[in-house]
C-alpha cells in the first residue's frame, strides 16, 4: 500500500518593509498550486511593503499555533528582513523546522532576496550553499554563497536572489512540493 504523506503547512511571514514582488509572487504561484499557505503579520493588523503596498495577512503570528507549519517562506526586502530577523518567534520556527528537516530530502526553510539573512540570524547556514541578493552576500559568513545560480536548494534549505526570481523561486518550490508536472503546468499558464 502506498504511504500518503502529510500535507504541507507553509507559514509565508510579513514584516513592514517587505519587498512586493517577492511576497505576492510567491504566495500567489504557491496558492495556485493549491498549497496550503498562511501569511502572518509579526503585529495585527496590514502590513506596508518597502514601496508602500499595504497587504491584509490571513493571521497576526501571535494568534497562530506555529508547530503545525512544515515549511517557512521568507521575502526579502528591507527594512522587512531585518524586521524578520529582530522576531524571535521567526527565528524560534526557523529554527525548529531547520532541525526536523536535518537529512530530509524537503525543503524545510526557503527565503529569497535579502532574506537568508533571517537564516543567518537563526544560525542554520553553518556550510550550507545559499544564494541571495548581492547586498548581503557578506553578512553571510557561515553559508557558501553561490553568486551565479538564481535557485539554490541545500539539504532543506532553498534561497534565490531576489525580485527579478521570485517567479523561478516560487515554481521550484511547487516542483519540490507537488511534482515537476505541476510547476511545469503552472509556468505554461503564465507563460513564463
Amino acid at each position: 500500500m502506498e504511504r500518503m504523506s502529510t500535507p504541507e503547512k507553509i507559514l509565508v511571514p510579513l514584516a513592514p518593509g517587505f519587498e512586493e514582488i517577492e511576497f505576492v509572487t510567491i504566495v500567489d504561484v504557491l496558492r495556485r498550486a493549491d498549497l496550503d499557505v498562511t501569511v502572518a503579520s509579526l503585529q495585527p493588523g496590514s502590513v506596508r511593503g518597502s514601496h508602500g503596498i499595504e497587504i491584509a495577512p490571513d493571521a497576526a503570528l501571535g494568534d497562530l499555533d506555529t508547530s503545525v507549519f512544515t515549511l517557512i517562506v521568507l521575502p526579502g526586502g528591507q527594512p522587512g528582513t531585518r524586521n524578520l530577523a529582530a522576531d524571535g518567534r521567526v527565528l524560534a520556527l526557523v529554527r525548529r523546522l531547520a532541525s526536523a528537516g536535518a537529512g530530509a530530502s524537503r525543503t524545510r526553510t526557503a527565503a529569497i532576496c535579502a532574506a537568508p539573512v533571517v537564516l543567518h540570524a537563526a544560525g542554520i547556514l553553518r556550510g550550507v550553499e545559499v544564494t541571495a541578493h548581492p547586498s548581503v552576500h557578506k553578512e553571510l559568513v557561515d553559508a557558501t554563497v553561490n553568486t551565479e545560480s538564481r535557485v539554490v536548494r541545500s539539504g532543506s534549505v532553498c534561497t534565490s536572489q531576489g525580485a527579478g526570481t521570485a517567479l523561478e523561486f516560487a515554481l521550484a518550490l511547487v516542483a519540490e512540493l507537488k511534482g515537476a508536472a505541476r510547476a511545469a503546468e503552472l509556468r505554461a499558464a503564465m507563460r513564463a
